[in-house]
């Protein structure tokens, strides 16, 4: 993509001045990072499998989950061990039923516990779900995942021990009951879940959640009643839902994402949301009579999403129940809490605050919560004063204030009674043996290098660390961390709940080797070993560095650098040494190698330069490491004596470097007529070389030196002189560097620039020439002349040289012009003659033509105009006006030879057609932006005074009948016949029920009525022949892509009320009565389809009063009263001809909460019908036909030459994207939506 853009360009050095530039040696897989300090490991991200990797570090981190897979409990009814599941080894074999993905699982599942790596790859995993389409990149909902995965281990694990193992672990039962309130009947319906799908909108919290789903209650009464079985009639009842049996491990999946039905897309909830660490599920249960410790579930992993609902990333929060990773927390950190906390306590008893006192009270509360009232009972009887006493004026009233605490103070739904949370409730119930150490990580036989692992923190309940993993990263969090995950782009999205019932057995603590069968076991000890033996290979290939040897007598030394007497291969020796050893050790490699040297042997280092191999420093001390000295990967080494190369004395040092010089110098005229160019040569000096000796080597006759500052040689303002004081200076102090260029101008040169203020103003370079055709001539007389200049060269000093060259009479000099020429052949607009090159932006090299005519002032407007925008019917005229003329003098020049005074002035626009007009006449054309070389268009008609509107009027009436069992695709072809006609374009085809035909065009005062216009319109010559009695019998359109668009009410209005454009145009439609439309009545036209046939008959209006209801039931009300049909015999459709769709007007439901919150007033005028004046509604009679499709053989010919249009756009954009290059490039900023893509698991079937 970028091309050369890095390279240096030294193509004027000969190709004996060679240079070996440092090549990086190509990097060979290096093994895994090993595990940082937590000790855990991450998972790659294959590019979209964020969402995979976020549950599977949940699965690894439920102990009871992984250990079923690993090896066969005794207490549990299965065991999965390769007798079940078979191996890997036999998965290619045609007739093995091997269970790949259990199998892979657990491999999975062993190398993040065991596998000393940074991150663990999911490719065999992903592989054994049957992803080979590239899966692995695309997106997907983790929710979605979790029920999918589940079912493919159940799947795959039927037939085995394991088979009941989702339905143990994670499946639960919610029972939904109606209780009849007249016999008391109860209905039950059963439902078995895998997550618990809780609301987000509306909700502060999983509590609230909970509460509304399974203790709130739902009643039918009043016009929603209740058929009950048992009583065979509609009564009153509840509805209500309840949990009937909880799993070990409760998954809840929160719908944050939500569809936005007025705007038509998809959203994100980002309000708060709060869940608990700790979940006490007896209220929403079926059976609350049991103890409390069988309800009460802990979070131990709350998966993240962050992004919107068209993309985003998935990370999740861990809890290490087993402590199988190192937590850290800096001292200091614990040192500041501790202070704050002391000194919050001391402030707490200084100014009494309350907060302690109640958290007291409630911390010795044996149960979990008591009522707000008791709270402010046992306050009055530990402090001896009630709290409206003491506290209500500066606190307000209590339950307020404890609202005002939700981080310390949990409340019940309904706010009666309260509770700490349990968090809080540690911090006071902390004693002194919480102080003690934790002991130390047992050693868990896997081969990495356990001293490096950091101490393990202080000790805290256990299993209470969380971590953040984060795809391959994975670092410690706080607990008070979740709570930034409440609300946000990136908030929680699934929550994990474990029984508080479930404890660990202490050998598993800190133990990722617990019952993990013996075959995985001895497969990552051999797997640790190999990644050891790897890292120290790989250590050794990323500290071995390629040096290149460079021996002396392959050298010689001329023209200031060394250069190769032989070729490169033989004159340099490669070696390759471990950076980390000594200079010595480096001096005793190269003895070794070359075993004939003979003599001292001194190691210098080089450098290839443009101008040959240059030797720096001398390398010495022979206890230093390589890397020390500077030493690096592709350096270069010169082997010598340290005195002479081939009996010359070598320069060695930066102050000696070799620097070549481009040195340009004017060369003399030549005879092709191309003028002056530069003839280049390159000459090597030292960089601490004077300019003075410079001067001297370069100009010894005498003359100047230029030096170019910026590269740019073509631009005579980038050359600078070096003046007499700049001598003493050096090459490399002034900046010259390699591939610099240098100017030598001597004596004669000189003459022909101009040096101003130590820059060059004036100069020429390769192209500096102009080409000139003679125009003045007879037609087979015309010559082109190269005529040489510079940018600041006068026009009218060339069209002097001009007239000189082609022998020309010095007369023409007043009577003609040069004009350029464009690349098509046309003469452009004069030159002023006392313009510069550079002013009248002429690239050198360009064609000019020398014209008859005086070549226009600086003040004066070249123009051209023409009769009409059709460039074939009249052709462009030219005229020079002085550009303070106005608009009226201008008119009345160009005017003369037309009939009549009913013209006006327009600009032609970019498409080459007649844009805005003149309307200002007496401003000037200055003033009007009008320039040298602009086109202008004499129109027909005058232009409308100030406050008139001249408006195109379109006659909108009704096609002939169509005759019953006419072809489809000859009215298709009918309709396009007539619209082609009238120059309709095939993508705004109107309906076919309609034709629209101009009829003229109306000038009227903006302050007139629509009810004068509708009068005025009758005048026009097309419509004397219609018979309207009252402008009430006429309707008035506004006409939007030659189609009729909005409806203009009330005949009294301002037509500046309805605020017509200047291009807007008016069609007028025929009534057979008369019609005055209120602002609340919506106009149709509706057509009933032909039985049998998919064709419609003649579209009727239908007008519909809106103004109580704008539903999808009213309007089937109107229509089945229109057509004497019952409302339910028929189905009504919206036609959209842009498209040639039909979309069914149906009745959608909305969900009514159980609190009764209003239900949205449904409205056709939104989305995703937009119901407007002039909409097509296609009406279905369903005693005659049954169909549901509205489409018609006309749509499904429109929708063909649509489809063919796209496809011709589409092979148009990719002939121009090759073409162009850079308008792809452009594209690619645009990111399209990809394709959603359902999410499959491919599983074998094991039954």
């Amino acid at each position: 993509m970028f091309g050369d853009l890095f390279d240096e360009d030294f193509s004027f050095i000969s190709n004996n001045h060679w240079g070996k530039g440092k090549t990086s040696k190509p990097k060979e897989c290096e093994p895994p990072a090993p595990r940082d300090f937590t000790n855990l490991s991450g998972i790659k991200n294959q590019g979209g499998t964020c969402y995979l990797n976020s549950l599977l570090q949940t699965l690894l981190f439920t102990p009871e989950f992984r250990e079923v897979f690993f090896f066969p409990i005794p207490e549990a009814l299965f065991s999965l061990g390769p007798e079940e599941l078979g191996t890997l080894d036999d998965s290619r074999k045609p007739d093995a039923k091997v269970r790949i993905i259990p199998l892979q699982l657990q491999r999975l599942f062993a190398q993040l516990l065991l596998l000393d790596q940074q991150a663990a790859s999911t490719t065999d995993l992903t592989e054994s779900f049957g992803w080979n389409s590239h899966e692995e990149m695309r997106q997907h909902d983790v929710q979605e995942l979790n029920r999918i995965l589940f079912s493919a281990l159940e799947t795959s694990l039927v037939g085995t021990s394991g088979h009941d193992l989702i339905n143990r672990l994670y499946h639960g039962i919610v029972v939904n009951q109606i209780v009849c309130k007249e016999c008391k009947n109860v209905s039950e319906r059963q439902e078995d879940f895998l997550d618990l799908t809780v609301a987000v909108k509306g909700v502060a919290g999983l509590e609230e959640a909970l509460w509304n789903m399974y203790v709130e209650e739902e009643y039918f009464e009043n016009d929603n009643l209740y058929r009950c079985g048992a009583c065979d009639k509609l009564v009153e009842a509840s509805k209500s839902a309840k949990l009937r049996k909880l799993p070990p491990f409760l998954t809840v999946s929160l719908l944050r994402f939500n569809f936005d039905f007025e705007k038509c897309e998809r959203y994100k909830e980002t309000s708060c949301y709060t869940f608990p660490l700790r979940i006490n599920l007896r209220p929403f249960c079926e059976q609350p009579e049991m103890d409390d410790s069988e309800y009460m579930y802990e979070l131990f992993s709350v998966i993240i999403h962050k992004g919107g609902c068209y993309g985003g990333h998935y990370h999740v929060y861990i809890r290490d129940v087993d402590e199988l990773g190192n937590w850290q927390l800096q001292e200091e950190e614990e040192k500041l809490i501790e202070d704050k906390a002391v000194r919050g306590a001391e402030n707490s008893r200084e100014t009494e605050n309350p907060l302690a006192v109640l958290k007291g009270i409630l911390a010795e509360e044996h149960s979990k919560q008591i009522p707000v009232d008791q709270l402010g009972q046992k306050l009055l009887e530990k402090k001896g004063v009630s709290w409206n006493k003491k506290y209500r004026k500066q606190y307000g009233a209590l339950r307020k204030y404890l609202q005002h605490h939700p981080q310390i103070f949990q409340l019940s739904p309904d706010a009666n009674r309260v509770g700490l949370k349990e968090a809080h409730k540690l911090l006071v119930e902390l004693d002194p043996a919480g102080q003690a150490l934790q002991s130390p990580p047992q050693s868990n036989g896997v081969p990495w290098n356990s001293e490096k692992a950091p101490p393990r923190p202080r000790a805290t309940p256990a299993g209470c660390h969380w971590f953040d993993l984060n795809d391959s990263k994975v670092q410690p969090i706080k607990e008070k961390d979740i709570e930034k995950q409440f609300q946000g782009k990136e908030s929680a999205y699934m929550l994990f709940y474990r029984k508080s019932q479930l404890k660990r057995p202490p050998e598993a603590r800190g133990n990722p080797r617990y019952q993990i069968p013996e075959h995985l076991l001895d497969e990552m000890n051999a797997a640790n070993t190999e990644l050891q033996k790897k890292r120290a290979e790989c250590d050794s290939a990323q500290n071995g560095i390629d040096l290149h040897l460079h021996l002396s007598s392959c050298y010689k030394f001329h023209n200031g650098a060394l250069h190769p007497s032989l070729s490169w291969k033989e004159s340099v020796v490669d070696l390759t040494i471990d950076r980390r050893k000594t200079l010595g050790d480096l001096r005793q490699a190269v003895f070794q190698m070359l075993d004939s040297w003979e003599g001292d042997m001194v190691l210098s280092l080089a450098k290839p330069l443009p101008a040959g191999l240059h030797l720096y420093q001398m390398l010495d001390g022979d206890e230093l490491s390589l890397d020390g000295i500077g030493v690096a990967d592709g350096t270069d080494i010169f082997v010598w004596n340290g005195k002479e190369v081939g009996g010359s004395k070598v320069p060695t040092g930066p102050e000696q470097e070799p620097v070549v010089l481009n040195v340009l110098r004017l060369a003399e005229h030549n005879e092709g007529g191309k003028g002056q160019h530069f003839t280049e040569s390159q000459h090597t000096f030292s960089c601490s070389t004077s300019l003075r000796d410079l001067h001297a080597a370069l100009a010894p006759s005498g003359g100047i030196i230029l030096k170019n500052s910026s590269g740019a040689e073509k631009e005579a303002k980038n050359w600078e002189v070096f003046r007499e004081e700049d001598m003493k200076e050096t090459v490399r102090s002034v900046g010259l560097r390699d591939g610099c260029s240098v100017l030598i101008l001597d004596s004669h040169d000189q003459s022909f620039v101009n040096i101003s203020s130590g820059n060059l103003t004036a100069f020429t370079y390769d192209i500096s020439w102009l080409q000139v055709k003679n125009f003045c001539g007879a037609e087979d007389e015309e010559k082109q002349v190269k005529i040489t200049a510079t940018i600041e060269t006068v026009m009218s000093n060339i069209k002097m040289k001009v007239i000189r060259e082609l022998h020309l009479e010095e007369e023409l000099a007043n009577e003609s012009c040069l004009r350029p020429i464009s690349g098509n052949g046309k003469l452009l607009s004069p030159v002023p003659e006392d313009y510069t090159v550079k002013e009248a932006e002429l690239k050198m090299g360009s064609l000019l033509g020398l014209c008859h005519g005086k070549a226009p002032t600086s003040t004066q407007l070249f123009l051209y105009f023409m009769v009409g925008s059709d460039p074939n019917s009249s052709p462009e005229m030219e005229i020079v006006v002085e550009e303070t003329a106005s608009v009226r003098e201008f008119c009345m020049c160009i005017f003369w030879f037309l009939v009549g005074d009913n013209w006006h002035l327009r600009r032609l626009d970019w498409c080459y057609e007649a844009g805005e007009a003149l309307s200002q006449e007496n401003a000037t054309l200055k003033e009007l932006n009008v320039c040298r070389g602009d086109t202008l268009v004499i129109m027909e008609g005058k232009l409308p005074e100030k406050g008139f509107l001249k408006i195109p009027i379109w006659w909108l009436k009704p096609s002939s009948p169509k005759k019953h069992g006419e072809n489809a695709q000859d009215q298709v072809n009918g309709i396009s016949c007539q619209m082609e006609a009238l120059q309709v374009s095939a993508g705004t085809v109107s309906h076919p029920a309609m034709d629209l035909c101009y009829a003229g065009r109306i000038e009227i005062a903006g302050e007139a009525s629509l009810e004068e216009l509708k009068m005025q319109v009758l005048t026009l010559p097309c419509c004397q022949e219609q018979v309207v009695p009252l402008p009430s019998f006429l309707r008035a359109w506004t006409v939007d892509s030659r189609r009729p668009g909005k409806l203009l009410r009330n005949n009294k209005q301002r037509l500046n009320d309805y605020k017509l454009g200047a291009s807007m145009g008016i069609c007028i439609e025929p009534l057979q009565r008369e019609e005055n439309l209120g602002p609340h009545e919506l106009l149709l036209r509706v057509q009933m389809g032909i039985p049998g046939e998919r064709d419609y008959s003649d579209c009727r209006d239908l007008v519909w009063d809106i103004s109580k209801e704008c539903t999808t039931w009213a309007l089937r009300q109107r229509v089945a009263s229109h057509y004497h049909l019952p409302v339910e015999k028929i189905e009504i459709a919206k036609y959209f001809p842009e498209r040639f769709e039909w979309l069914p007007i149906s009745s959608w439901t909305q969900q009514i909460s159980k609190r009764k919150r209003r239900k949205k007033q449904e409205s056709l005028q939104s989305a995703p019908y937009h119901l407007r004046d002039g909409d097509i509604i296609g009406v279905k009679n369903l005693l005659l036909d049954d169909t549901k499709d509205f489409s018609t053989v006309r749509d499904d010919i429109g929708k063909e030459k649509q489809r063919q249009l796209a496809l011709e756009k589409k092979k148009s954009r990719q002939a121009r994207s090759v073409q162009e290059p850079f308008f792809l490039e452009e594209k690619l900023h645009m990111k399209p939506r990809k394709p959603e893509v359902a999410l499959s698991i491919n599983v074998g079937v094991f039954r």
